[in-house]
């Protein structure tokens, strides 16, 4: 029984130091790491960066930092280190196959969120679909289609695929192409089409309306509409220059063409 106590005796002096020294480490190390995350969370945002970008950045270097020192303990404590990480990649490894796909989205998560090409809030067009921004999470973006339907894309091949933003710039142009008969005066229906166009409310002055012939097609002489508006203008102007121009067409007595049935009867 003496024999065992001395033994333990032994064993609690050789290894006390090396544990307590690990605690202080471990207590000290989450301190410092808690201390520089929340710095650099401050930091970001001074530097006005996207709120989004700003806690994917913070948890990342957070998980990174504790890692790291979990590493560190374990060697403190006499754990082999070398052969302790060759474990860990292994792992890793073998996670990374099974999830190549959550991989890639978490991938192309990271890039949408430092190369920012939108933010939330931005109407977007992607991956076959169109709506707002409503959130941009690690694996997937989730967007807010017109009839308020919820679309979630996943990160990895909106990454990698053609992103239309139509809120990056401040100003957008309305075409919209009008066909009237060829009996129609030309200047006359330049007249309607600017007097229309330029009376929208949303109608901006720089750059200037522009009203073209755009084509004698086979039915119709085509007129083209141009004008500026703010984006967030877009569909109300589109909706009302559709509305009025038909409406002031038909008050100008222009005809718009439309598909006739013609029927040929044969005398037996």
């Amino acid at each position: 029984m003496e024999e065992y106590i001395l033994k333990g005796k032994d064993v609690l002096l050789e290894y006390a130091p090396k544990v307590i020294a690990a605690l202080i480490l471990l207590i000290v190390g989450l301190w410092i790491i808690n201390f520089f995350t929340k710095a650099t969370a401050k930091l970001m945002e001074k530097r006005n960066l996207d709120s989004s970008l700003r806690g994917f950045l913070s948890s990342l270097i957070n998980w990174g930092l504790k890692i790291f020192l979990f590493i560190t303990v374990a060697g403190q404590l006499g754990v082999e280190t070398t052969s302790f990480a060759a474990i860990v990649a292994a792992a890793g490894l073998a996670i990374g196959m099974a999830l190549q796909g959550s991989l890639s989205n978490f991938a192309g998560g990271a890039l949408i969120m430092i190369f920012r090409p939108f933010k939330i809030g931005d109407y977007i067009e992607a991956q076959g679909e169109q709506g707002v921004v409503k959130e941009i999470q690690i694996f997937t973006t989730k967007l807010n289609t017109v009839d308020n339907k919820e679309v979630i894309l996943p990160n990895g091949a909106l990454s990698n695929g053609n992103i239309i933003n139509y809120s990056s710039e401040e100003k957008r142009r309305v075409d919209i192409t009008f066909g009237v008969s060829y009996d129609a005066d030309i200047k006359e229906t330049k007249d309607v089409l600017f007097e229309v166009v330029n009376n929208t409310p949303y109608t901006l002055k720089d750059p200037a309306t522009q009203v073209l012939l755009g084509e004698l097609a086979d039915s119709s002489v085509n007129f083209i509409t141009r004008t500026w508006v703010k984006s967030s203008d877009y569909w109300d102007a589109y909706f009302h220059i559709m509305e009025h121009t038909k409406i002031a067409l038909d008050k100008a007595g222009i005809e718009i063409p439309y598909p006739h049935s013609v029927e040929i009867q044969k005398e037996g």
